[in-house]
C-alpha cells in the first residue's frame, strides 16, 4: 500500500516522548526530572489532529510527571509509561479502541521503538533518529525531534485524509481568536 493510501486510514497515532516529542535532553536535578522541551507547534498540530477524530497515545519507557503533565494539557487520554514492550501496549490499546494495527502511525527514535513502529501501516520517525529507525520508517520529518516533526506528521496526515485545509481555514477565516480554554484546540 502507498503512503498516502496507509496515511488515509490512520484513526491512532501512537508517539514516543523523549526524541520524539522533545529533542531528547533530560533536565535532572538533585530531586530528579526537572524540565523537557517540548514544542508548541507539536502539540497544536496534535490538538488539530484529535478535532479531526484520530486517537492519540503516548507510549513510553520512562517515567515523568511532566509527560502527564503535557499529555493532560493536550487532552490525550491514553498515556503509557514505564513501557518495555511498546507492542504489546499497542496491541492492547487497538483491541480496546477497536482500532487494528494496519489503521495505526507509530513515531519513534530509538531501538525500543522499533517493533511497534514495524507493526504499524504508517512508521515514522524524526529526522534525528537513530539510523535503525530511520531504516523502519516510511515517513522521516525534515525537521528534528521537539522542534517540528511530530507537527509535520500531522500535516501529512491532514492533508492525505483531505481534512487540513477545512481546519486552516477555520483559523484563516473566522477572525476569532478564542481563549485556549474555549473549544478551539489547546496547544
Amino acid at each position: 500500500m502507498d503512503l498516502i493510501a496507509a496515511a488515509r486510514q490512520i484513526r491512532l497515532l501512537a508517539m514516543d516522548i523523549d526524541g520524539t516529542l522533545t529533542d531528547g535532553r533530560i533536565w535532572i536535578g538533585p530531586q530528579g526530572e526537572i524540565a523537557k522541551s517540548f514544542s508548541v507547534r507539536d502539540g497544536f498540530g496534535l490538538t488539530l489532529l484529535h478535532k479531526a477524530g484520530i486517537e492519540l497515545a503516548i507510549i513510553t519507557g520512562r517515567h515523568s510527571d511532566i509527560v502527564a503533565q503535557r499529555a493532560k494539557e493536550l487532552d490525550i487520554r491514553h498515556v503509557f509509561q514505564g513501557v518495555s514492550n511498546k507492542l504489546d501496549v499497542l496491541r492492547t490499546l487497538g483491541g480496546q479502541l477497536n482500532i487494528g494495527l494496519h489503521e495505526m502511525a507509530f513515531i519513534g527514535d530509538d531501538w525500543p521503538d522499533l517493533a511497534a513502529m514495524r507493526a504499524c501501516a504508517l512508521p515514522a520517525a524524526p529526522a534525528d533518529a537513530v539510523p535503525d529507525v530511520l531504516a523502519a520508517a516510511r515517513w522521516v520529518s525534515s525537521a528534528p525531534a521537539g522542534q517540528g516533526a511530530v507537527r509535520e506528521l500531522v500535516d501529512f496526515l491532514l492533508t492525505s485524509r483531505g481534512e487540513r485545509a477545512g481546519l486552516l481555514a477555520h483559523y484563516r477565516d473566522s477572525g476569532t481568536h478564542q481563549h485556549p480554554g474555549a473549544a478551539l484546540p489547546r496547544t
